[in-house]
């Protein structure tokens, strides 16, 4: 199998960049901004994450079958990625919003009771990336996402 013929990759490859596309349109309709910068992020709905392991891991069992040993590690490595998808860099998001409310609050704070020369705009901490993880339903619909394309890729091109 080539490199142009391996359908897995390219099912996965299609997923994240359609899942990372789709948020656009899916925040516009929740907010009515437009916000292009949602192409390039981590977190959001849905999971391109999800999106991209789970087309990986059904693109392996239409080439090579549910009992496939390759279809098991795929399996596997999908439910590791959205677990920490939706649990581990879920819950680092949510520490980074309160550290930076505590960073905002202690300045805040110093400010009040000091009066402290301001450092130039560019010499200023960045805050922590705060979008991260996933809530369950990006995940769950990430996955979807993936599951769905890879099989229409399959009927459309392999059939």
């Amino acid at each position: 199998m080539s490199l142009l013929e391996n359908f897995p990759l390219w099912a996965a490859l299609f997923a994240v960049l359609f899942a990372q596309f789709i948020k656009v349109p899916i925040q516009y309709i929740a907010t009515r901004k437009l916000d292009w910068s949602l192409m390039t992020s981590t977190g959001g709905m849905p999971s391109s994450h999800s999106a991209m392991v789970t087309a990986l891991a059904t693109g392996v069992a239409v080439d090579t079958g549910l009992g496939s040993p390759v279809f098991a590690v795929a399996t596997v490595f999908a439910i590791v990625t959205m677990y920490d998808a939706s649990g581990v860099r879920r819950q680092a998001g949510k520490h980074a919003t309160v550290l930076n409310q505590l960073v905002f609050e202690f300045k805040k704070l110093v400010s009040e009771v000091k009066s402290l020369p301001q450092k130039p705009e560019e010499e200023v901490r960045k805050e922590l990336k705060e979008l991260l993880g996933h809530e369950p339903s990006e995940v769950f619909f990430g996955g979807l996402t993936g599951i769905l394309l890879t099989l229409a890729l399959h009927f459309l091109f392999r059939v």
